[in-house]
């Protein structure tokens, strides 16, 4: 089973720059894509499935801003659009879909960057999580939870450590947060997998032209809970494939 997480910015926008080829090529499972920046009514009708069998959307409530949405060929036994609180999902934060091994959460974390007000609105999202995702897993459930994390976890996951210390998405609570939530008993598939390869980041600012030189930030996960680690069997960043600001992230399982 093949999952793929991207942050396209913008799914029209990756739309018309080749997404379909991409799926083609990668041909996942399940792809879960964050800030899709649209409602379903929104987009043209190859849009909607992009050629799944079955799509979810969680949109938000202003226009252009925020959604996740998860496209899937094995059918899900539910799907959650939210986590019940409304702060979060009038922003199109979450979209759980429930499968017979585990549960997916497609998630778009907010970015805390833009002031004071979005710093606390982030710091209070990431709490709220973590309470439901404890909860969650005291009841034997087992989880994977992907997205854009907006957050850089370690050193190796940033191209510059010393200058971003103090910047939103790697600053020292957000990493804290990121510990705790491993300690949790979550695992980073990707960091399992390669725990010390360097220079393999999924984010670019457009603004510094940083993909040019590869300055960029690991904040693209696919982490799932500790019972599935045996069924993991590869893990990608993708950061070949353009289309957005972020490359796509991708895990592969045997189930």
């Amino acid at each position: 089973m093949r999952i793929v997480s991207w942050n396209v910015n913008g799914i029209r926008a990756c739309y018309k720059k080749n997404l379909m080829g991409f799926i083609q090529m990668e041909t996942p499972d399940v792809l879960c894509l964050q800030e899709t920046k649209a409602l379903i009514e929104q987009v043209d009708e190859p849009v909607k499935l992009l050629g799944y069998d079955k799509s979810y959307w969680m949109s938000a409530k202003r226009k252009g801003y925020s959604g996740v949405a998860t496209f899937s060929n094995i059918p899900p036994v539910e799907v959650k659009h939210g986590i019940g609180i409304a702060e979060y999902d009038s922003e199109g934060r979450v979209l759980i879909t429930s499968y017979e091994k585990f549960d997916i959460y497609n998630i778009y974390f907010p970015n805390g960057g833009s002031g004071d007000e979005r710093h606390l609105f982030k710091q209070n999202f990431l709490k709220d999580l973590y309470h439901l995702l404890k909860n969650e897993l005291s009841r034997g459930k087992e989880i994977i939870v992907v997205g854009d994390y907006n957050i850089a976890h370690q050193e190796i996951d940033i191209f510059d450590p010393i200058k971003f210390v103090k910047e939103s998405g790697f600053l020292p609570e957000e990493r804290t947060w990121f510990d705790r939530f491993i300690e949790l008993g979550f695992v980073d598939s990707f960091r399992e997998l390669n725990p010390n390869l360097k220079n393999k980041y999924s984010w670019w600012s457009y603004r510094e032209f940083s993909r040019v030189g590869n300055r960029g930030w690991r904040i693209d996960y696919i982490c799932l809970s500790k019972g599935l680690r045996k069924y993991l069997k590869s893990a990608d960043i993708l950061d070949h494939v353009d289309g957005s600001d972020h490359c796509p992230v991708r895990a592969d399982f045997e189930f």
